[in-house]
């Protein structure tokens, strides 16, 4: 087992972090950069992580008739999408995790707009039989919005090539709104206009063509709320970071990540070419719906355990279909902290109830192949020693993490 050991340090710092890319970002443009027609040179600042190098690596591998997308929930989606939609034959599969991870709304989804999809073992999961399209006269198709918006977004990406376009109602709560806005904001920015009524739960985007055009993915606010969490955990008052390559209005959900640090004691200044962060004072407690903003939930969690922050969260229950449990590994590793997320409302509203103090014992981090537990966690070094095991899960959406978290924090084996 490979393992990190981080060390807290003595004096305050200011630093400055080179986000990564965006995954999200990216991925999207991706998909809509093939749609477009592919020509090279026209994406800039891609990102770094396995999941859109995977995604590069099959788009560019067409001839291949298995698309292994390793451990990449959303590489899975937009492909499975893509090949469909285009008519293509493959077979859709992943690590064995990524093939408990259910897909069976956006293959309905997909099979009323005629692609031929079949289930090679479980019913509604991968790995997934793609053998063609054939256009099922109907370009009104429903699907839920409420377990993932990845399912949306990879049907409104193919939808303007459709031989009809399509209209999309979307049942039930729409939760990560914010990256579907992201989506049709990446195919307004190729061309493609929609029709978009939130209250009714309707898109409607008409027959129309990608334009190609240059586009730069944005750094990555997801991987930005690390470093929030290393200014709010860090003991200095003095304390300074800023990150590069964010925007001032950004079409990425985690930038609601400025808002709830707020409370938990992090001012977010902007400086032209990033974020300023500094220290101020934490309120006591803290409620917030992360139903917009799923992924920042295990950040949030670990910093208001080691403030011993009283915590109230609604939407999360997404976490528990994401690369691990999430509810029940955070359950599981803060309780090391001395905290205790409890369920209070079934599936809806779960609350963190911390009683941190520094003690003898090193805690050791599980990462659950969850890249997210493993940077989540990784803040609490400035606070005590500490034992993040399997740190390579990183590589997944920031491999630089552990390089940046060397500008603060003493590591070692």
């Amino acid at each position: 087992m490979s393992q990190i050991r981080l060390f807290p340090r003595t004096t305050s710092f200011q630093e400055i972090i080179p986000l990564p890319a965006s995954k999200s970002e990216s991925n999207r443009a991706l998909i809509i950069h093939a749609l477009a027609g592919g020509m090279e040179g026209q994406l800039t600042n891609l990102a770094e992580a396995r999941d859109t190098q995977t995604m590069i690596r099959l788009l560019a591998d067409s001839q291949n008739p298995v698309a292994d997308v390793l451990d990449a929930g959303t590489t899975m989606r937009f492909l499975t999408a893509f090949y469909a939609l285009t008519g293509q034959t493959k077979r859709m599969t992943g690590t064995p995790r990524m093939c408990e991870r259910p897909i069976g709304i956006l293959v309905d989804a997909l099979r009323q707009l005629g692609a031929n999809i079949e289930y090679e073992n479980k019913e509604g999961y991968p790995p997934l039989l793609l053998q063609g399209f054939q256009f099922a006269g109907n370009r009104n198709i429903s699907i839920r919005g409420d377990v993932s918006s990845q399912f949306i977004s990879a049907i409104l990406m193919l939808g303007p090539l459709l031989p009809e376009g399509i209209c999309l109602q979307i049942t039930g709560t729409l939760g990560s709104k914010p990256y579907v806005e992201m989506t049709l904001s990446q195919m307004a920015h190729f061309g493609i206009q929609a029709r978009v009524d939130w209250d009714k739960g309707q898109i409607d985007i008409p027959v129309q063509s990608y334009q190609p055009t240059h586009f730069a993915v944005e750094s990555d606010w997801s991987g930005a709320s690390y470093w929030y969490a290393m200014v709010a955990l860090s003991p200095f008052e003095d304390t300074q970071l800023e990150l590069l390559g964010l925007k001032e209005n950004s079409l990425q959900g985690d930038s609601a990540i400025q808002d709830i640090m707020v409370s938990l004691g992090v001012k977010s200044t902007f400086t032209g070419r990033g974020f300023l962060l500094t220290k101020t004072k934490a309120e006591a407690t803290l409620a917030w719906d992360f139903s917009q903003c799923p992924d920042l939930a295990q950040t949030i969690c670990v910093v208001a355990a080691a403030k011993n922050i009283k915590l109230q969260m609604t939407g999360i229950e997404s976490l528990k279909v994401k690369e691990t449990d999430r509810v029940l590994a955070l359950q599981q590793e803060v309780a090391k902290l001395g905290a205790e997320i409890v369920e209070v409302e079934s599936n809806h509203l779960y609350e963190l109830r911390p009683n941190f103090s520094t003690c003898d014992a090193i805690p050791r981090i599980a990462t659950y192949d969850d890249h997210r537990m493993a940077m989540a966690f990784a803040p609490l070094g400035l606070l005590t020693e500490i034992v993040i095991e399997e740190p390579g899960v990183v590589a997944k959406s920031y491999p630089s993490f552990w390089s940046h978290v060397d500008k603060i924090l003493r590591s070692g084996n």
